[in-house]
């Protein structure tokens, strides 16, 4: 039997291997490091210094000393250091401490996954056994059966969260918490970076109600945040909790050698400048690392192009190492099947596990060695988690960034410079979002009535404004100087704080009569390009043909069948300015930002062949338009660009396809949340224009931002371009394949023609 290499042997073969050389962009080597630690705190309790030492724990690193002394001082912190450098004693310890010195005092953890609750249980219950003490851990989440949740509202002294059930199982019937909230000292917010967008600007609003209710019973609860490199940690923290916070952000764990490699895929066709399809590479290379028994995680940026690399995987190895030894991991799958994987990676008998970012998070899955990403995950912050489930103990971890032939991923791979030095994004949040508030303040209502003169959150006077229109709703009812919770229905039951448009779509696995049962959902934008009749779902390397979608009901009927080929649709959109907030003029163009309206419609999809990626049919979808209403900012033509029609439609299609690449990249969102789009003739304008629009109604503040730095975005976009090395467009730049001989020519003389005076600085 042929002798398994290790990683080391493999890493010496890749430095000789010309084939892969000549596809290496750049290996940059991060040096380990040593760690910088501290004795324990005087005051720690003798039980739980016991503990850490059996755990092997004799002293604290600097970060984690620094964050218990601020939180027994009554002060809110936000610590920020890499994956696994022991953020969770940050918290733990001075929780516990308290629990022990204060056996009434209660704390509230909160997670954006219940995967990261159950494995943070599992921490916390292992100091608390070490210790022999009293104290009482549980997770609250979806799945905790009805005869426990009552001990947890009575007894917990630790209740582990995640935003959803905090939002609608537990603030709305705190009176059964009474004990729990009276008694509430910390409230503890992990990965805080994951809160934003639309998320984190529903998750700020269940934040102002949890403190409400707290006011209510009394309490005023330390926070405790702990997040991933992102540029402003502290303004996020500050602009969920509304507290004033301090910052801890020097790191004292060790780390292990980390080599991190920008792979580019050969080039197949010069002329047009197309590269091999990264999902083979990432394959040759998985595949390589794998049959070594070398713990892999490779990433995908989307549901589908995990399924079709575990497929590619699986069939791979069946032989050497079992199919069973490579699994898929996304949102999507059911908890029971989550909870297996995680167990198997750590154990060692899962070899691979192929995901989308859901494994970003801190979920303990053990020491992988190497992490694979196909292509750029969408911010510089995401890559970093990522590469951070490489080598988490002190070993050596190889990180391969594989790029695609997107405009993204070419710039990326071609500046690691940028990559490894530019500060990270900002992440954006919009509490005040009118649609996100009012459905909040509904909520707020059922759990407690409105007072005249009472705040909520930053909202002051107008708040009496809001519960009046309210109140002419029929929504809330006015007595004296209270509002009351009029209905009989249950709000929080109808709002997702993933979205801003509510219900998500149910698949539904009819392959067996005998056994039809829900394997998955996904949101109703997603549903239109994925779940549309004929489509091909993927689910744990599997295909399923939808066959009937109920768009009414919500419901996508699938059978499990086998073909060689997924399928991939397109989305028509029209958009239409309803209200201009800001204007600026330029010398050839005017920038815009306002309110718009956004009419998507599905209308056809084509089958697309495995190995090949060949487009072997395509056929028509019949949903109805969805209709959005959101915020948009755009840059408008003057007249002084004389192309013709043809061409300026060309150049501006062209640069708004390298636009939606590059602007993602200023305003830390994922490319889902903004879109590109444009238009010849811009209704309200009648002007050549491209529009940057957020994906969410009433929008979250990603093209408020591209407003104020248009200038950046275009000037980055433009050398992109310039810089790619085909003749006259690619699917690298301009994403058309030679529309025409001026395509390149035309999308960069659009850029020109649109640049600003305005820069802006990464502080």
């Amino acid at each position: 039997m042929k002798r398994k290499k290790n990683l080391q042997e493999i890493l010496a073969e890749f430095q000789l291997n010309e084939e892969f050389n000549k596809n290496i962009v750049s290996w940059h080597t991060i040096p380990g490091r040593k760690a910088q630690t501290v004795p324990f705190p005087e005051d720690l309790h003798s039980k739980l210094i016991e503990a850490l030492q059996q755990k092997g724990i004799n002293t604290l690193y600097t970060h984690q000393k620094t964050a218990y002394e601020k939180i027994k001082a009554g002060e809110s912190v936000v610590a920020v250091t890499p994956t696994a450098s022991g953020k969770t004693l940050c918290y733990n310890l001075p929780v516990l401490q308290t629990i022990l010195t204060h056996e009434n005092a209660r704390a509230l953890y909160m997670f954006p996954t219940k995967a990261l609750a159950q494995d943070q249980k599992s921490e916390i219950n292992e100091i608390i056994q070490a210790a022999g003490v009293e104290i009482n851990s549980y997770t609250f989440d979806g799945d905790t059966p009805a005869n426990v949740r009552q001990r947890v509202r009575k007894a917990g002294h630790v209740v582990m969260t995640n935003p959803d059930m905090l939002h609608s199982a537990i603030l709305p019937h705190h009176t059964k918490w009474v004990s729990f909230f009276e008694n509430l000292k910390f409230v503890v917010i992990d990965e805080l970076h994951i809160y934003r967008g639309v998320f984190g600007s529903h998750v700020a609003n269940v934040i102002r109600r949890l403190k409400r209710i707290c006011r209510y019973y009394g309490s005023k609860p330390v926070f405790i945040c702990t997040s991933a490199t992102i540029a402003n940690p502290l303004e996020l923290a500050e602009m969920l909790t509304e507290e004033l916070m301090q910052l801890i952000d020097y790191n004292g764990a060790p780390s292990g050698t980390k080599h991190f490699v920008f792979y580019n895929p050969p080039i197949v066709n010069k002329p047009l400048n197309i590269r091999k399809s990264a999902t083979l590479e990432v394959r040759k290379l998985a595949g390589e690392l794998l049959k070594n028994k070398i713990q892999t995680i490779v990433f995908a940026r989307s549901r589908v192009r995990v399924e079709i690399i575990l497929t590619y995987l699986q069939e791979l190895v069946k032989n050497e190492l079992g199919p069973k030894s490579i699994m898929g991991y996304r949102g999507g799958y059911l908890p029971t099947e989550r909870r297996k994987i995680e167990k198997g990676l750590r154990s060692g008998e899962i070899y691979g596990v192929v995901s989308t970012n859901a494994l970003e998070l801190g979920v303990d899955i053990g020491s992988l060695q190497v992490s694979i990403m196909t292509g750029y995950p969408g911010s510089i912050a995401s890559a970093w988690q990522q590469a951070g489930r490489a080598g988490r103990r002190h070993g050596e971890a190889l990180v391969i960034m594989v790029a695609s032939s997107s405009p993204l991923d070419q710039y990326i791979i071609q500046n690691p410079d940028y990559f490894f030095n530019k500060c990270p994004e900002t992440a954006r949040i919009n509490p005040d979002n009118l649609i996100i508030l009012i459905d909040h303040l509904k909520c707020a209502a059922y759990e407690l009535p409105f007072k005249a003169g009472e705040t909520f959150g930053t909202i002051g006077e107008a708040l009496e404004e809001l519960l009046e229109y309210l109140t002419e709703e029929r929504v809330l009812y006015r007595n004296g100087d209270k509002w009351y919770w009029m209905n009989d229905s249950f709000p929080a039951h109808n709002i997702s704080l993933r979205s801003a448009s509510q219900e998500n779509v149910v698949i539904i696995d009819q392959t067996d009569v005998a056994d039809v049962k829900v394997i998955g959902e996904m949101d109703r934008f997603s549903a239109m390009t994925l779940l549309h009749e004929e489509a091909i779902y993927l689910h744990q390397g599997s295909q399923f043909q939808v066959e009937k979608l109920d768009w009414e009901e919500k419901k996508a009927f699938v059978r499990e069948v086998f073909v060689d080929y997924f399928t991939d649709a397109n989305l028509a959109v029209q958009l239409k300015v309803l209200e201009i907030d800001r204007l600026k003029r330029l010398d050839a163009a005017e920038i815009g930002f306002g309110d718009v309206s956004v009419g998507a419609m599905a209308t056809i999809f084509k089958k697309i062949k495995f190995e090949t990626h060949e487009n072997i049919g395509s056929g028509p979808i019949h949903l109805p338009e969805e209709e959005l209403h959101t915020s948009a900012a755009w840059v408008s033509l003057g007249e002084s660009l004389e192309l013709g029609r043809e061409r300026t439609e060309q150049g501006l299609i062209g640069a708004a396809h390298a636009l939606q690449s590059i602007a993602p990249l200023f305003v830390m969102s994922d490319p889902q949340d903004l879109h590109v789009i444009p238009q010849v003739k811009a209704d309200h304008n009648e002007k050549p224009t491209i529009f940057f629009y957020d994906r969410y109604p009433g929008g979250i503040g990603l093209s408020e931002k591209i407003y104020s730095g248009m200038a950046e975005v275009i000037t980055e976009t433009r050398n992109m371009i310039v810089r790619c090395e085909c003749q006259s467009g690619c699917p690298s730049c301009i994403g058309t394949e030679a529309a025409g001989k001026t395509a390149k020519q035309d999308a960069v003389q659009m850029l020109e023609a649109f640049m600003g005076k305005e820069g802006h600085q990464c502080h």
